[in-house]
Order: structure tokens, then sequence, then C-alpha cells
């Protein structure tokens, strides 16, 4: 026969089971969090638009499908067209532009 006296929980018991289960829920988001958050780049335009560069410089806008771009900017080179922030072309034009002649050139304000 056991010994054990079965006393019901206090306020402290309590309190200490909710925090033990707030913070794995706690650990859980911030897992979650750091992982789909590594893994999820963002457009670097909105869908039904497409990406021009400011010549002569690293700026960049988007412009709606079927509109032309503003005046001092341009359409990428076929090819080179930056889709996805920090992708291979997005990183490439921040330190790169399209000269006035449409050649690719260093950025004057390059680091």
């Amino acid at each position: 026969m056991s010994h054990r006296i079965n006393r019901p929980i206090g306020t402290a018991g309590r309190r200490r089971g909710w925090r033990v289960v707030a913070a794995a829920a706690l650990t859980a988001a911030v897992a979650a969090a750091t992982l789909t958050g590594c893994s999820i780049r963002d457009d670097i335009c909105s869908e039904g638009e497409y990406p021009v560069i400011a010549v002569g410089g690293t700026g960049s806008a988007c412009v709606p499908e079927g509109e032309r771009p503003s005046k001092g900017y341009t359409r990428y080179p076929e090819g080179k067209v930056p889709q996805q922030v920090d992708d291979e072309w997005d990183v490439y034009w921040r330190t790169h532009t399209v000269d006035e002649g449409g050649d690719i050139v260093d950025a004057p304000d390059a680091g």
C-alpha cells in the first residue's frame, strides 16, 4: 500500500505548470519563425508589375505591366532581371547600373 498523500495542486503548482507550457509554446514559435523566415524571400515587384533600374544609379522601381518606365528609368537587361530580394541579380545591381547608352557599368555610388 502506498503512503502517498494526494493533495490538490495549489495555486503555485498551477502557475508553474502554465509557465512551462507557455515557455514551450514560445520556444516552438521562435524556432518556427526562425526556420521559415530564412527560407522565404520577398518578390521585387507585385504581381502585374516589372522592375526597372534608374539610369546611372542603383535606384529601382516597379512599373505596371504594359506601361513604359518613367523618365530616368529603363528596363533591366534581358536575363539580368532581379526577381526576389537578395537573389543573384538583386545583389549584382547594388554595385552596377545601366548608363544612358544602355551599357552595364559600375555604379558611381557603389561602396
